[in-house]
């Protein structure tokens, strides 16, 4: 008589676990970014330490020592504690997402207790870990970099997914809604990997005019340099290494995608709001739409501005919230296994 109370109280705490991880994977998103667009990415040019110190602080009072061994790289402070503040953040999460799978261990016995995407989850954040020492290590590789982001969002999407509670049987039209919804998810993805390779090879400011690129609506690009994904090792990509058209053609790329995400995203939230049979379903849309429109304020003004520090930082957070509302709306609308759909 007592295991169905039990059993929601685990379920409750669990989810609690997942929300705590959430917020903190989007910090850890969000303190990537700007540590990027602070050109920190290398102000510790080792790992898991920084010049061979445990925080930033012992680094800049070793100052002669530490410059002596990395004369390539002398020591900046405020660069190196940008960095090593983010890698203290991303070892927070780690020990939340370790939590998170030791609880879904202990209470496997639980039908209803998730056990394979936390143990996904670990395997994940080991690898993102991995991620993180060659970003370092291979000098800003822009394939690393990407890969790197990919693999925070994807944690940041995955706590979130389990954090939300499931349905218990969505309609026929909120199963119509999930396959638009796994669409705007993949152009999403597509989109945040885009945005990825714009910022690692500097390409931002490629395009300083808008809705023209180089006063232009078809402006001199080089797509054949582009989108290179692997030039070597030893190359040090600090401030990027294409010529201009390269980097156009990389910015113009971004800003077709962002149209077509745009298109598909708001399809989708319209859709949410306007069919969707739950409450959950409704608001997950509206939250959508609100992102939505943010992000399309932010993009043009983040160029017009000439890339000012708190745009940009914004401009990747509001990407993060994007992916949490699609996760939402895809979450809302996906059957619970062995449920049948509601007429």
């Amino acid at each position: 008589m007592n295991s169905t109370p039990q059993t929601s109280s685990s379920s409750r705490r669990f989810r609690q676990l997942c929300l705590l991880g959430t917020l903190i994977a989007l910090c850890v998103v969000v303190l990537g970014a700007w540590v990027r667009l602070n050109h920190a990415g290398l102000g510790c040019p080792d790992w898991p330490g920084c010049y061979g110190h445990l925080t930033a602080g012992q680094a800049a009072a070793n100052a002669t020592e530490v410059n002596a061994a990395f004369p390539d790289r002398p020591v900046v402070e405020h660069k190196a504690f940008r960095e090593m503040f983010h890698r203290f953040v991303a070892g927070g999460l780690v020990l939340v997402i370790v939590a998170i799978a030791v609880f879904a261990f202990r209470h496997r016995d639980d039908a209803s207790q998730p056990k394979r995407l936390p143990a996904a989850l670990v395997l994940l954040v080991v690898f993102q870990a991995l991620l993180g020492m060659w970003t370092v290590t291979l000098l800003l590789k822009p394939l690393i970099v990407v890969a790197h982001l990919v693999g925070g969002m994807s944690v940041l999407a995955l706590l979130w997914w389990l954090s939300l509670e499931r349905p218990v049987a969505p309609t026929a039209s909120d199963l119509r809604l999930r396959r638009w919804a796994i669409a705007g998810l993949v152009v999403l993805a597509l989109q945040i990997m885009l945005g990825g390779w714009v910022s690692s090879n500097y390409a931002a400011l490629a395009c300083p005019d808008f809705p023209t690129c180089q006063e232009s609506y078809w402006p001199v690009m080089d797509f054949k340099d582009a989108f290179v994904l692997w030039r070597g090792l030893g190359i040090d990509y600090e401030g990027g290494v294409l010529d201009h058209p390269a980097r156009v053609a990389i910015h113009f790329t971004h800003r077709l995608g962002a149209l077509a995400a745009a298109l598909v995203l708001a399809a989708v939230a319209w859709l949410a709001v306007r069919r969707g049979s739950t409450r959950a379903v409704r608001i997950a849309g509206t939250a959508l739409g609100v992102v939505l429109c943010m992000q399309i304020v932010l993009g043009p003004s983040m160029v017009l501005h000439a890339l000012p520090l708190a745009l940009a930082t914004a401009h990747n957070g509001v990407a993060a919230l994007l992916l949490l509302a699609i996760v939402a709306v895809l979450r809302s609308v996906t059957v619970r296994a062995g449920a049948q759909p509601r007429r």
